[in-house]
């Protein structure tokens, strides 16, 4: 199992559709017994925060946001935690909205 995310930035490797996060979005994560949460912010997002469990390298979590024109969305997330040779971590993740129509992948890599 790849090490805690406590107290990790993490950050999108690359853009996703206007109005979601990206790569100016930072991700400040927490864990504690299984527990995952995590406030985000920066580019298209004004505020975010996700929760969720974590089982081995496998998180579930859901998330909310408020984007800067106001508008407010949620969805559901499943990331595979994977340590990098450089000893950084990875999620490699697959999420979709709840709250409107889409669905995708995504990376965020550790910010050192």
């Amino acid at each position: 199992m790849a090490r805690s995310l406590d107290g990790l930035v993490l950050a999108p490797v690359a853009d996703q559709a206007p109005g979601q996060v990206g790569t100016r979005t930072r991700f400040a994560y927490h864990e504690k017994d299984g527990e995952i949460w995590a406030e985000y912010g920066g580019g298209d997002v004004v505020r975010g925060r996700l929760v969720g469990t974590r089982a081995g390298d496998r998180i579930d979590f859901r998330y909310v946001q408020l984007k800067t024109d106001g508008t407010t969305s949620s969805g559901h997330c499943v990331s595979e935690v994977v340590a990098l040779p450089d000893g950084r971590i990875r999620l490699d993740e697959t999420w979709e909205w709840e709250s409107q129509e889409g669905n995708g992948t995504s990376t965020v890599e550790q910010v050192t």
